[in-house]
C-alpha cells in the first residue's frame, strides 16, 4: 500500500537536475524556479476557479527533455472537505480542490496531484508548511496508484494562493525515471499558477 500523502537560476538550469532531498514519507518543498508559460495544456481560463476538466494529458518539453503522461482521472470539489483528513485545510480556509490522476511508461508509473486554492497567499504558504509535517492530512485517490511499487514519493509547495501536492509511485521498470518525472511534473504544474489571477497577499 502506498504511503499516505501528504529566481536565481534559469528555468532550464533548475529543471535539468532532479530535485534534492525528496522524501518517501513526507512532502518536500523546493525553491520556485524562474517562471515560464505553462506547458501543461490547460484549457481553463487563468482567472477561473480550478477545475479538473481544464487539465488534459501532460505533455512537457524543455529543450531535449520530454515527458508524457496520460490523464486517467479528474475530480473537482466545490470545497476542500472531501480531501481534508485532519482539518488542516479547513483551519486555513481552503476554498476548492481538484485531483488529477496520471499514468506513464505503459502504466509502470502513476501519479496523483491534489491542487487546492486558498483566499490568500499567506494561507496557502501556511498550509504548505503544515503539510510538510503532516503527510496524512490530505486524502488522495489511492485507487489510481500502483499497488506494488519500489518508488513512492510526495512533494508539496505553494504558488500564489494555491497548494500543489504531487504523489508518484513507480515499479522497478520505471524506477530510474521516477525522480526526474516527479520533479518536472510538480514544478511545471506549480509554475502554471504564477500566471493565474490577481490575488490578495495577506
Amino acid at each position: 500500500m502506498l504511503l499516505p500523502g501528504g529566481f536565481t537560476f534559469s528555468l532550464h538550469k533548475y529543471l535539468s537536475a532532479p530535485a534534492p532531498n525528496t522524501a518517501a514519507a513526507s512532502p518536500t518543498a523546493d525553491p520556485t524556479p524562474e517562471p515560464k508559460e505553462p506547458s501543461t495544456g490547460e484549457n481553463e481560463r487563468q482567472d477561473s476557479p480550478i477545475d479538473a476538466d481544464g487539465y488534459g494529458d501532460w505533455n512537457f518539453r524543455l529543450g531535449s527533455v520530454t515527458f508524457k503522461a496520460k490523464k486517467v482521472g479528474g475530480w473537482t470539489y466545490g470545497s476542500c472537505a472531501p480531501v481534508d483528513r485532519h482539518g488542516v485545510l479547513a483551519r486555513n480556509k481552503c476554498e476548492r480542490a481538484v485531483q488529477l490522476a496520471y499514468a506513464a511508461y505503459r502504466g509502470h508509473l502513476t501519479a496523483v496531484q491534489v491542487i487546492m486554492s486558498f483566499p490568500t497567499v499567506k494561507a496557502a504558504k501556511a498550509t504548505a508548511m503544515r503539510l510538510t509535517s503532516s503527510s496524512g492530512a490530505v486524502k488522495w485517490r489511492r485507487d489510481k496508484m500502483l499497488d506494488t511499487y519500489v518508488y513512492a514519493r510526495q512533494r508539496v509547495t505553494s504558488t500564489k494562493r494555491y497548494v500543489i501536492l504531487t504523489i508518484v509511485a513507480a515499479d522497478r521498470t520505471a524506477q530510474a525515471k521516477a525522480t526526474r518525472f516527479q520533479h518536472y511534473l510538480h514544478t511545471d504544474r506549480s509554475n502554471s499558477f504564477l500566471f493565474r489571477d490577481s490575488i490578495a497577499s495577506d
